[in-house]
């Protein structure tokens, strides 16, 4: 072992990042899109002072009023004491109510307020524009094949 580090020239000249063994993977190609999908994403949604995770949380809670926690922890695949985070910040926001559901106690209804609905549709049509600006260069057949590739791979993910 210590003779092949004595052969082997280390290169500090590196100005180039070989990855292409990287590349032959389609995960690793997504995840690099995903950082940029990503990154564009938090500079769309700062200005309504809003994260990946609760925007998603405001999206579903105003889409399905009076969602269960639950649920919405399932829909978010998050376990559900970290939602409780989410849903504070919101609440405390006044975007969404929480309100004890009568026939279980330990339970709560999540339902949207006028002013989370208002910010709701201004942050999905901020990250609407988002999208439509990074995918321009993909035609609808392209986004087509991308969308239904992404979801084959969720769906046979408990396939194993």
């Amino acid at each position: 072992m210590k003779k092949s580090m004595e052969t082997d020239p280390i290169n500090q000249d590196v100005t180039r990042v070989n990855d292409a063994t990287l590349r032959q993977f389609l995960g690793y190609h997504m995840k690099r899109a995903f950082n940029v999908v990503q990154a564009d994403l938090v500079r769309t949604l700062k200005p309504f002072e809003l994260r990946m995770l609760t925007y998603t949380a405001l999206v579903l809670i105003t889409d399905n009023p009076g969602i269960r926690q639950s649920q919405l922890a399932k829909a978010m695949d998050i376990e559900r004491p970290n939602l409780v985070v989410i849903i504070d910040e919101l609440e405390r926001r006044d975007l969404i109510l929480r309100e004890r559901i009568p026939t279980d106690r330990r339970a709560y209804a999540l339902k949207p307020t006028l002013a989370g609905r208002q910010l709701c549709d201004k942050a999905v049509a901020a990250v609407t524009a988002h999208e439509d600006r990074l995918l321009t260069h993909l035609n609808e057949d392209a986004r087509a094949s991308i969308e239904a590739a992404m979801r084959a791979i969720e769906q046979g993910a408990g396939r194993g």
